[in-house]
This record gives C-alpha cells, structure tokens and sequence, in this order.
C-alpha cells in the first residue's frame, strides 16, 4: 500500500497536533477559543466511480474553527459559519486531497443536526485522461471546488457522529470534469 507522502505527512501532522486536544478538559475551555471541533473518520472513495472500484478507503480528518463573530439573534446565528480545514488520505493510493472552506450546521433538534459546507481542495489525483494513473478519476485541474453535507446526532455536550456525503469537482473550469464523490461517517469533539 503505497501513499502519498505530502497528503500522509499533512494528515499526520494534524492528527497529531490535535491529540493533545482531546485530553483538554472542556470546562476549562475559554469562549473564546479559536477550535471549535475536531473530527476523524472514515469514507469511501467514489464509491460510484473508476476509484471506487475494489472498496477503495479513505481516512478524514477536519478541524473547525470558532465562528469569527456572533450575533445576538438566534436567527441569525446560525447564517455565520465556521472555518474549516481538513484532509481525506487514500488507503490505496489513489487520490487524496486537503482542503478548506466554510461550515454551516443548522439544528434541527437539541441533538439532531444537518450541515452544508463550501470551499476548495487541493489533490494528487490525475489531471486529464491520458495521465499516468489509470486507477484515479480524471479531474481536470487543482484546484477544485468541495461541498459537503452531512446529517450527525450530538451523544452529549462534547461528542457527536455524523453522516458526510462530499463532492469536489472543477465547475468546467477545466477539460475533464466528472468529479469525485465520497461517503462516509465520522466522530466529532466539540470544545
């Protein structure tokens, strides 16, 4: 199993700076942190598509900042996102991405929650169709665009699991364009 080594790094580095977070006690957090939460899980790569083939899997991991401003209006509120940045890394070297964007969650109930995100992804994958890499989807350019939504349940003040399904793909901007769609769950730590 080989991997890229700037995306294994990338995830590395985030993984292990945010270790010590989690030991973090959360009353002791200040309102005024800039990390609002952390999340690791799984995903499938393009389960629909060529890097989909043989159950190919990926390892995510994201880290949202603390909404630059707040409103009074609840309202409101929930129309300021959150910073994100994060990174997807393939078991199967096939293509991996990091990426950052804005995070918008709505409650729908005290524990049931959906989220929308925009932003842009850098990638290893291929670029056109003729490239060297026959087992990865051809996306035309880096960067690309990232949306993502998700579907999660808080199971207390600090821990929830969420559903994701994410999208990145070049907009026509470039020659190729059929994107690249993954899904998948993940675990979450708010502080």
């Amino acid at each position: 199993m080989r991997v890229s080594k700037a995306f294994g790094l990338s995830l590395m580095i985030l993984v292990m700076g945010s270790t010590g977070l989690f030991a973090a006690d959360a009353r002791k957090q200040s309102s005024t942190s800039l990390l609002s939460e952390f999340r690791m899980g799984f995903s499938a790569q393009d389960p629909w598509g060529p890097e989909g083939n043989g159950g190919s899997a990926n390892l995510t991991g994201e880290i949202l900042l603390a909404k630059p401003f707040t409103a009074s209006d609840l309202f409101t509120s929930y129309f300021i996102p959150r910073p994100h940045l994060g990174g997807s890394l393939n078991f199967d070297d096939r293509t991996s991405f990091a990426y950052t964007g804005l995070t918008w969650t709505f409650d729908v109930t005290p524990n049931v929650f959906v989220e929308g995100s925009i932003g842009g992804a850098f990638h290893n994958g291929k670029d056109k169709v003729t490239d060297a890499f026959s087992d990865r989807q051809s996306l035309g350019c880096s960067p690309l665009f990232r949306e993502s939504g998700s579907v999660g349940v808080r199971l207390s003040a600090n821990w929830s699991v969420m559903a994701t399904v994410e999208h990145l793909s070049n907009g026509d901007a470039c020659s190729e364009n059929r994107g690249l769609t993954n899904v998948g769950a993940r675990v979450g730590y708010s502080f």
